[in-house]
């Protein structure tokens, strides 16, 4: 079994881009992947992600071509993703292609970070200011503005403050599935698709 899941994040920057295969690699070495990894390619934007993904799923040998990019806004269903990309974005649906080969945070990176406080409280020490990040229930009915913000927030007074970037891969890589599949319903629907095609 051969897969290839196309990445959003690294901005145009190949040391970014290298980082952003990083932390989610070990987030999903963390979450038992370990021995059947699929390939990860870092695009950048999200239209670098949807040109890279078409093409690779036209073109590509591989056995599962999937790309894993933040929903945006919340979702309706977390099952019908091309329908949500249609909406949201004018994103038509290549031939062929079905809802298991998108993936999402929702509604953000930052949503997946801002859950897992163990992590955050490690990672930054005290000066987290945890008061400031949103309630655990319901976050990804929150939007996207609203998370990061908060994050940033949280982290203000600490030496290494969030940013997109090198030290949002940093604290990617950190944390821990299980608590991510307690509190949100996109990643535990990543982590079943994956099991099931990464045989």
């Amino acid at each position: 079994m051969t897969a290839k899941i196309y990445l959003e994040g690294g901005g145009d920057s190949k040391d970014l881009h290298i980082l952003c295969r990083q932390g989610f690699r070990q987030l999903m070495e963390s979450a038992g992947f370990s021995g059947r990894m699929p390939r990860f390619v870092s695009c950048g934007g999200r239209d670098a992600v949807y040109d890279d993904f078409k093409t690779a799923h036209e073109q590509s040998n591989a056995d599962y071509v999937a790309m894993l990019i933040d929903s945006e806004d919340p979702l309706d269903d977390q099952e019908r993703t091309w329908d949500h990309l249609r909406r949201r974005d004018n994103r038509e649906q290549p031939d062929g292609s079905d809802d298991r080969q998108v993936l999402f945070m929702a509604t953000c990176m930052e949503t997946w970070i801002v859950s897992d406080r163990d992590t955050l409280r490690q990672h930054y020490g005290h000066n987290l200011q945890e008061s400031a990040l949103p309630p655990l229930d319901n976050l990804e009915q929150r939007s996207r503005q609203e998370v990061q913000e908060s994050l940033k927030r949280a982290t203000r007074r600490c030496q290494n403050a969030y940013r997109k970037g090198k030290r949002s891969f940093e604290v990617l890589g950190k944390l821990d599935p299980a608590t991510l599949e307690t509190h949100l319903a996109a990643f535990r629907r990543t982590k079943r698709i994956l099991n099931e095609k990464l045989q």
